[in-house]
């Protein structure tokens, strides 16, 4: 029973550290039509590491760009992990 949570795009983006990738790159691309067309896409998989230490976008970092290029304010859903030490 996985508990699915939800923040913005930027958000995300800003947390994990990452680069927003451009619209022009193939795999944004294709996410973007499918989110213009009214497709869902899958959860992300963000996974923290340490207390602190900036969110890794495990699974999904091509999808918080499409919708980050669409509405940087749209809330995407997530699954977060925490890895043990």
């Amino acid at each position: 029973n996985l508990k699915i949570y939800t923040f913005k795009a930027k958000d995300i983006l800003r947390a994990s550290g990452l680069h927003l990738l451009p619209k022009s790159n193939d795999k944004v691309e294709s996410k973007v039509v499918k989110i213009e067309k009214g497709k869902r896409l899958s959860p992300i998989i963000l996974v923290r590491t340490k207390p602190g230490a900036p969110l890794v976008i495990a699974d999904g970092y091509h999808r918080v760009c499409a919708v980050f290029v669409v509405d940087e304010d749209a809330e995407i859903p997530c699954v977060i992990r925490n890895l043990k030490q």
